[in-house]
């Protein structure tokens, strides 16, 4: 498989990286839970949420839990501001993922909207966030910034895809803007920072050495003080075994980040295979770092 170059950066804990205004929103939309674990088993100790999103179902895996978030709303709207706050204590698991692809629409007069996460992971918890792909509609413009606190023995997992809108309709980087900033400190450190600010119209994203013919991207992020090269060959073996995609035009590229983590890079076409190689990569560093094998979830 033909590799990508990954660009990660990694600032230290006395400097701090200003974060723009958000767009004005008219409201913010709430989510928060909290995890906790009694007796081996993961339950939710608390959780709150306002309209129009909210944990809609939870189930039981092993000794942890799943939860999927549903939204009632079309989608992201012009001027939304959606807050979702996790917490797992010490010693829980949680996979959490939603119903369907997150939906961009186009930005009006407040500039787009704003998703914003936080997950803080007590001693030994892990938290697998696996949502599905991130549609940006026509217009549409979309700030998403994620925020991860690690304790010892804690190990966060995330797989996002991101579509340049319905491809069908002709809707390829048609989107005014996408800007997306993840931050994960272990403990007190900054372990890794990574910003990404897409703007199809001022940018000459078809270039060579740029996305090419690429229309999609994902990324697969896993993060703790358990995760090492081990990981690594795991995720990279996973990927070598995966059917021919090269009719996508997949491009994949794996690495270890500054400290406690890795990164999956991929690019194609379509959003499927980039879910495919993730999810492999997902599947492998799983069962690596915690010995489970890789769960198996239909959506019906």
């Amino acid at each position: 498989m033909r590799s990508i170059r990954i660009t990660i950066t990694a600032m230290p804990t006395s400097m701090s990286i200003p974060i723009n205004t958000a767009p004005e929103a008219s409201h913010i939309t709430a989510l928060r839970a909290t995890f906790h674990c009694a007796r081996e088993q993961t339950v939710i100790a608390e959780k709150y949420h306002t309209a129009p999103i909210k944990i809609a179902k939870t189930f039981p895996l092993g000794q942890g839990i799943g939860a999927i978030v549903m939204d009632v709303s079309p989608g992201l709207l012009d001027g939304d501001h959606y807050a979702l706050d996790w917490r797992c204590e010490a010693r829980s698991r949680v996979y959490v993922t939603n119903q369907s692809f997150t939906k961009v629409h186009p930005a009006g007069e407040r500039n787009g909207a704003v998703l914003r996460q936080t997950f803080t992971l007590g001693e030994g918890a892990v938290m697998e966030h696996m949502p599905e792909p991130v549609m940006l509609y026509k217009d549409g413009a979309l700030r998403s910034e994620s925020k991860v606190t690690l304790s010892q023995g804690s190990v966060w997992m995330q797989a996002d895809v991101w579509c340049p809108g319905r491809t069908l309709r002709g809707e390829i980087f048609q989107y005014r803007r996408f800007e997306s900033r993840i931050k994960v400190h272990y403990q007190d450190e900054l372990i890794f920072n990574q910003r990404q600010l897409l703007e199809p119209a001022s940018q000459l994203l078809a270039v060579p050495g740029g996305w090419e013919r690429a229309s999609h991207i994902g990324a697969f992020l896993a993060f703790g003080d358990r995760i090492g090269a081990a990981q690594l060959e795991a995720a990279r073996d996973a990927l070598a075994a995966l059917p021919d995609r090269s009719a996508y035009g997949v491009s994949i590229g794996a690495s270890l980040t500054h400290k406690h983590g890795l990164a999956v890079m991929a690019a194609g076409t379509a959003s499927w295979p980039l879910q495919e190689a993730l999810r492999a990569a997902w599947a492998a560093v799983r069962q690596s770092v915690l010995g489970e094998a890789p769960l198996q979830l239909l959506r019906v």
